[in-house]
């Protein structure tokens, strides 16, 4: 048993409040041979429901299911569980009232590796819940690889949905799927923007500064070598030294609490005579470098006209 806890064992975690569409999605993977390649299989199941399952079909499978209270999600459970099925693969239909820190932050059994957290949502229900559990929705789609819309028609707020995902996680990979089983088109179009990025310099209203940010941060073609303007707070990181420095904004991502600066490099001989929390003009042309917190590339501004100018009405910006 020894060798087998030693073994990297793949750990993937579905993520969704009820009727979110996890548990169909859950068994339609896990009864896919082509999935699981026959390969022993514990799957953990934190919600109500066991009808929902067919378990002795998935025991043919060589796929065997607990069902777990949240005071069962602890170390020495999963350890007992570890012992008793020796699983190659453990695949965890999480509750999405229960807190993320229980299943990231536990003492798993030694060889299991989270490869992948998949994030689902019901359209029919997802600004109901966007509006009152913000905060829980967000810890979510920060922790997931994927985001699943499902249930989308052609009244599906799409492209405000996929910025709303975008500002907390820009790694995650998003999907929409109607009602049918396709899946929606691309839908980052740039007639969706509120501003016209086909201008010769893009005229960036004070409200859709996140925005842009999330835009320009996903969509390189879009932006790369267009001049913008727009209006920002000053922040001049140590780093940058005396010759750029960071027109940002204040946004607000879920709550009061979780308010934070936003804005991208911007190089600029006069950085030096500017100071944080100034409001500044800013003409400037895009272009994208190295960025670690983008773990790739990131847009980079080289400013052509910067100039001190009043608050605009709304400090904080919003993703939407």
């Amino acid at each position: 048993m020894m060798g087998r806890q030693n073994k990297e064992i793949p750990v993937y975690v579905f993520m969704g409040f009820l009727e979110s569409g996890k548990t169909t999605f859950a068994k339609e993977t896990l009864m896919d041979r082509g999935f699981t390649g026959g390969a022993k299989t514990l799957l953990l199941v934190c919600e109500d429901g066991e009808e929902e399952y067919d378990l002795e079909a998935l025991r043919k499978a060589n796929i065997y299911t607990e069902f777990i209270e949240e005071d069962q999600l602890t170390t020495d459970h999963l350890l007992d569980l570890q012992d008793k099925y020796e699983p190659e693969q453990v695949m965890i239909e999480y509750n999405g009232m229960w807190k993320l820190d229980k299943i990231f932050e536990i003492r798993v059994p030694k060889g299991w590796t989270v490869v992948q957290v998949i994030s689902f949502v019901n359209a029919e229900t997802y600004d109901v819940y966007s509006q009152n559990m913000k905060a829980t929705m967000v810890e979510q789609f920060n922790s997931a690889d994927m985001v699943i819309f499902n249930r989308c028609d052609e009244n599906s707020k799409i492209p405000e949905w996929r910025r709303s995902i975008k500002a907390v996680n820009r790694r995650a990979q998003i999907i929409f799927e109607m009602k049918d089983g396709s899946i929606a088109p691309e839908t980052n179009e740039p007639e969706d923007l509120p501003y016209d990025v086909t201008a010769d310099v893009i005229e960036l209203p004070d409200d859709d500064f996140g925005i842009w940010y999330v835009d320009a941060s996903d969509m390189k073609e879009r932006y790369d070598g267009k001049k913008i303007h727009f209006k920002a707070m000053v922040f001049r990181p140590k780093q940058y030294g005396s010759n750029a420095f960071v027109p940002g904004r204040f946004a607000m991502t879920c709550c009061v609490e979780d308010i934070q600066f936003v804005g991208f490099k911007c190089y600029y001989q006069g950085a030096r005579n500017l100071v944080d929390r100034q409001w500044v003009d800013v003409t400037a042309k895009i272009g994208y470098e190295y960025y670690p917190d983008f773990d790739g590339e990131g847009p980079v501004l080289t400013a052509e006209k910067v100039t001190l100018t009043s608050a605009p009405e709304e400090e904080v910006v919003y993703f939407s």
